[in-house]
């Protein structure tokens, strides 16, 4: 056998489980949709939440939560994620503002300098 051979694949084939991704940035969390294939070729959903968490120290790290779906549980997770975001819009709606674009109007907003007998005129 080849020096190194087992390693290279190994990388096939933790390459060949992940067959599409998805990343989707959302503030300051990053949701990744992966699809992944088993050993018998079934395709299933790892979808991980990743945050940039600061330190005392001021290094960072990333937490991650995932959840495993398999497609025999596609239908249902979606429908239950239809019916609550659902739920959620009709009885809380909200209006998305862009961070960065609030931030900007932040930044570029002039200060207006008031005196006191200003007010009075």
């Amino acid at each position: 056998m080849m020096e190194g051979y087992e390693k290279n694949e190994d990388f096939e084939k933790s390459n060949r489980d992940e067959i599409f991704s998805k990343a989707v940035r959302a503030g300051k969390r990053t949701y990744f949709f992966d699809v992944k294939a088993t050993r018998k070729n079934d395709y299933y959903l790892t979808i991980t939440e990743s945050k940039k968490k600061f330190e005392q120290d001021g290094k960072f790290s990333f937490e991650k939560h995932k959840v495993f779906l398999y497609k025999e549980d596609f239908d249902k997770f979606a429908d239950g994620l239809q019916e609550v975001v659902n739920y959620i819009k009709k009885n809380q709606p909200f209006e998305q503002e862009n961070e960065e674009e609030l931030m900007g109007v932040l930044e570029t907003s002039e200060y207006t300098s008031v005196e006191f007998e200003d007010l009075a005129k």
